[in-house]
């Protein structure tokens, strides 16, 4: 194994294995849907706001990485839903699965041999390459997951 081919498989697993962190599988496994909006004490967001700002900046991510046509999303507003917006079991498996979805295609990008994860993105800031974004996502994933999981046994529903 090459040293390029060792670093993407390293960056597939920090996005899709446990490694020191629970998974976002682990972390949704069996989740109640009476407790999808939620929020847990002293939190102004419920537990579908979470997963729901998780899609969310993991797409934007995923457009920065792919779209020279990229429009930054304004914090908080664009990276959060609505402080009163409620998720159906229809919205919860669609983040779910959205999330899902736009961490395969991430893991692809990582995978493809045409990839260079060290040049700089043609329309990104400076320094931002594809290595850089994936560890931010990964980074970010890991913090918010893990967040989930504390409020999750907080709230007792493990």
């Amino acid at each position: 194994m090459t040293a390029d081919q060792h670093v993407r498989e390293q960056l597939t697993h920090l996005l899709t294995l446990r490694q020191a962190h629970m998974t976002f599988e682990d972390a949704v496994n069996k989740f109640p849907q009476t407790a999808y909006n939620l929020r847990p004490t002293a939190v102004q967001y419920s537990f579908w706001h979470l997963l729901e700002h998780l899609r969310i900046c993991q797409w934007d991510i995923l457009d920065y990485i792919r779209n020279p046509d990229y429009k930054e999303l304004k914090f908080p507003d664009e990276l959060w839903p609505a402080y009163d917006a409620e998720a159906t079991a229809d919205d919860w498996n669609r983040t779910i699965t959205m999330f899902q979805s736009d961490r395969d295609e991430l893991v692809r990008i990582v995978n493809d041999p045409a990839t260079d994860l060290y040049a700089q993105i043609p329309h990104g800031h400076p320094g931002h390459t594809v290595l850089r974004e994936i560890l931010v996502v990964a980074d970010h994933n890991a913090y918010h997951i893990g967040e989930f999981g504390v409020l999750r046994q907080v709230a007792g529903l493990w």
